[in-house]
């Protein structure tokens, strides 16, 4: 290669990187590119460079260069990657457009680096830019948070849309679907939702909103749905039939929900009633003492083994799997003489202060708020007598309520409309079981990985959005986690842990595999075992650089940092998961 000037009549001459080159033994010339826009000083080295090469001397040093900026990109690149092998950006609107971008954006975000709407915004405008996630999802100019929040309410019309997709995607007649509910505290007091109710995170006093979960029997999440915070398990149910039979198309189904979701009075009026429709789902402890004190419970059923199949006239059509954990039943039984050696302690303060000289507890209605407080800390109420005067106080334990009680400690009851050709007694247990898949669910949705909460958003279709966004995220990481099971810490052998499990009743066991994993902190082919997060720690090390030569007036290029070794396998397991 060669560069030559060529002459261009009354204009500047045009400068060109030429080779030769041999056909037919003739030696021709061809153009590779042209260089006449470059500055003269560029020119002048690449001539040298290649009259050097030509002549065999030793090639002259290379240019200079320094790295003008280097930004985390691997972690952006496995999950971006997932999102698109998934085909979700399709799922959300088949042709791009500028509010798509900002959604998948938003979406990889939470997983990424979950955060406020404004952090979001700064992770991706280009003077406060954090990581490649712009790029790679094809903004290409700043953004504003009011973009990301207009992005929000164009996604939220589209939710019945991608649910039905997902719900086609994973679902199909006669499958099983998991529905648990969960609540999370609200920040502010704006919201319509957010209503002071039940706080399943230990937030006494904070407003709450509550969100239901839909996921099939693996607990890939499909559907959500936010409800007011002061709304009760119970009545969320219709709501979930009616978006299974209508929205979905399925008419035959299996729905599994627990003891405070499908109760009684909602099995009546909702589930019989519906044709096709069956559940699975458990006793509360006043039904499992009633079959107990009828005599359809007794501890001779669990001889040889810890389930037993019963039937009863109080549930008729019903299956009834009785199961007995002595682990459970020796931990109630502790639990619960602590919790009355506590509330006797608390009730001798209380004698304390009635028999004292010196201004003595007096009023049967001011010791009965002092008892009362005590009854509420410890819940003990059915268990303790009470004998309370204006100038006295006593009590004793009634014991054959507690021995009532823990007559049925360690027992729990199954209850499924499902008739005995379909599944057996041990695989009721099992179905039932699958709802610790939606706990799991919430748990990183809320705590460990995603960081739902606290919610700041004021309108309810923001919060609605807001949750939307985060099942989208979980629904990506779920996936994600499949298919990096071999370096993570999850049961990466299923088939293995159900031959160690020879008690369906009994808690799971791990596989030989996990266990060992668990013991040495490495995978059997020598990698070391990682936590979802971590893995993305590591991953993000993995940067994109780019890299300024020290010429006047050249230009700049990106590029990837090398994987280490194991950031290329957890590349490749993300490459090569199936994806529905």
């Amino acid at each position: 290669m060669f560069v030559e000037t060529v002459k261009n009549r009354n204009s500047p001459p045009c400068i060109l990187l030429r080779e030769t080159f041999r056909e037919g033994g003739k030696v021709r010339h061809r153009t590779i590119a042209n260089l006449t826009a470059l500055p003269q000083d560029v020119v002048a080295g690449l001539r040298e460079l290649l009259k050097s090469h030509r002549s065999g001397d030793p090639v002259i040093p290379a240019v200079p260069f320094r790295i003008a900026r280097s930004i985390p990109h691997g972690h952006v690149q496995a999950v971006v990657g997932v999102f698109k092998r998934l085909g979700l950006d399709h799922l959300i609107a088949s042709k791009r457009c500028p509010e798509r971008d900002r959604v998948m954006a938003m979406i990889a975000s939470r997983i990424i680096n979950p955060g406020s709407k404004l952090a979001t915004t700064r992770a991706l405008n280009a003077a406060t830019r954090s990581s490649t996630l712009a790029e790679a999802c094809g903004i290409e100019s700043d953004v504003h948070e009011n973009d990301l929040y207009g992005a929000m309410d164009w996604l939220l019309a589209r939710q019945d849309r991608i649910e039905k997709a997902l719900a086609a995607r994973h679902l199909t007649e006669g499958s099983l679907i998991l529905y648990d509910l969960t609540s999370s505290y609200f920040e502010g007091s704006a919201c319509p939702l957010a209503k002071l109710g039940y706080s399943r995170d230990g937030k006494k006093g904070k407003l709450q909103i509550v969100f239901g979960l839909l996921c099939d029997q693996r607990g890939c999440p499909v559907a959500v749905e936010v409800f007011d915070g002061n709304t009760a398990d119970p009545s969320t149910v219709s709501t979930q039939i009616e978006k299974i039979r209508h929205r979905f198309g399925l008419k035959r189904v299996i729905m599994v929900g627990d003891r405070g979701m499908l109760t009684q009075a909602r099995i009546d009026q909702e589930l019989r009633p519906v044709e096709g429709l069956d559940w699975i789902s458990a006793l509360r402890s006043a039904q499992i003492a009633a079959l107990a004190k009828d005599g359809y419970i007794q501890m001779e059923l669990f001889d040889e083994r810890n389930l037993a199949e019963i039937q009863s006239p109080d549930f008729p059509g019903e299956r009834l799997v009785v199961c007995r954990n002595p682990a459970l039943a020796t931990r109630r039984a502790c639990k619960r003489e602590a919790l009355l050696t506590a509330t006797e302690e608390d009730f001798k303060k209380i004698r304390d202060a009635v028999l004292r000289s010196n201004r003595p507890l007096r009023g049967k209605d001011k010791i009965g708020l002092r008892v009362g407080r005590v009854i509420d800390a410890h819940l003990m109420a059915k268990h303790f007598k009470l004998e309370i005067t204006d100038g006295s106080f006593d009590w004793r334990r009634d014991e054959e309520k507690i021995r009532q009680e823990a007559a049925i400690d360690g027992i729990y009851v199954v209850r499924t409309s499902l008739q005995s050709g379909n599944l057996s007694a041990s695989d009721i247990v099992e179905r039932y079981k699958d709802l610790s898949a939606v706990e799991n669910a919430f748990r990183c949705i809320k705590t460990v990985d995603l960081n739902v909460r606290p919610i700041n958003h004021y309108t309810a279709d923001r919060v609605r959005c807001h949750i939307l966004l985060c099942m989208l995220s979980y629904y990506v990481e779920w996936h994600m986690r499949q298919a990096l099971k071999p370096l993570l810490f999850d049961e990466d052998d299923p088939a293995g842990a159900r031959l160690t499990r020879t008690d369906v009743v009994a808690p799971k066991k791990p596989s030989a595999s996990a266990r060992a994993k668990a013991r040495s902190k490495m995978t059997a082919d020598g990698w070391p075992v990682h936590s979802f997060q971590t893995l993305l720690d590591d991953l993000a090390t993995l940067t994109r650089n780019t890299i300024m030569p020290e010429i006047v007036g050249a230009g700049c290029w990106s590029q990837d940092a090398v994987p280490t070794p194991l950031q290329a396998k957890i590349l490749d397991l993300l490459s090569n998961q199936p994806m529905p």
